[in-house]
């Protein structure tokens, strides 16, 4: 493994296309959405994707999701207890945690869990996101929908009520993600140059096996990927003036974008610092 070396910042753009980028579940699932109108996906959220690929990469992962558990455990606690069996030292804990699951070298993780007698450990991760704002405030479609089967079983002759329900959905929109990787805390952590590809990796795919009902395959979509890095551990640049580099503005002619062509992205020059460019799978 190589250490990382260089700070590292990631801009990418994607784009939603009648789909429910993040509901809100105090809101009837509805995607989220800011006071202004501008919708919004968690960091956590975009985390549980990051999460999910790598787990497609082969790669062993801390916090996953019950529909895609690889190692039989049922919660943190069990999968934390097996692999810290003994240990009493926090930062041996830290250290082996760190080295098993890439999630928890990534993004760091708080371990305070019945087996571990009283000791918290808590991880700092290198890798920090926004959340993801749309360019321009969003149009929320609701639509309403039954479940014409039966779903309780009734007398012979009658058939149960159809299930009603809502559906909600972004009309479309361009959401932009933010993120860095720190060499400070990389090197606490044990994150690489090759975990960094692998976050790389994992933005530029982000939505390949993440299709549901609320996303149907192909309404979510990663359209271009900035990667920078720079030159130096601290940064040649603040991550906010390399964020800011990334200008989208809806062109002038366009009332309501309704397609990423609607969109005009110009990339200001930072001297001495070129992002990679990666276009989306």
């Amino acid at each position: 493994m190589t250490n990382l070396q260089h700070k590292i910042d990631f801009v990418a753009i994607i784009s939603v296309d009648r789909a429910n980028a993040n509901g809100d579940p105090l809101n009837g699932n509805r995607p989220r959405t800011d006071y202004n109108g501008f919708g919004e996906m968690s960091d956590v959220c975009i985390k549980r994707k990051i999460r999910n690929r790598m787990q497609d990469l082969g790669q062993r992962v801390f916090v996953q999701s019950e529909e895609r558990c690889d190692d039989g455990f049922d919660s943190l606690s069990e999968r934390a207890a097996d692999t810290m069996k003994g240990i009493k030292n926090r930062d041996e804990y830290a250290t082996l945690a760190c080295s098993k699951w890439i999630d928890v070298r990534s993004f760091g993780q708080v371990f305070a869990f019945k087996d571990t007698k009283g000791m918290s450990v808590g991880v700092r991760g290198p890798v920090s996101l926004h959340q993801a704002v749309s360019v321009s405030p969003i149009e929320i479609e609701s639509m309403q929908i039954t479940k014409s089967v039966n779903g309780e079983k009734g007398s012979r002759d009658k058939r149960t009520s159809d299930t009603m329900g809502t559906k909600h959905f972004v009309r479309f929109g361009i959401y932009v993600i933010k993120g860095a990787i720190n060499v400070q805390l990389a090197e606490k952590t044990g994150f690489s140059q090759e975990d960094a590809d692998i976050i790389k990796e994992c933005l530029r795919t982000l939505f390949v096996n993440d299709a549901s009902s609320a996303r149907p395959e192909g309404s979510m979509e990663v359209k271009r990927l900035y990667w920078w890095e720079h030159n130096c551990k601290d940064g040649q640049y603040s991550s906010a003036k390399v964020h800011r580099s990334v200008k989208i503005t809806a062109k002038d002619d366009v009332d309501i974008p309704e397609t990423f062509d609607d969109y005009e992205i110009q990339l200001e020059e930072l001297p001495g610092l070129e992002p990679e460019i990666l276009d989306g799978i």
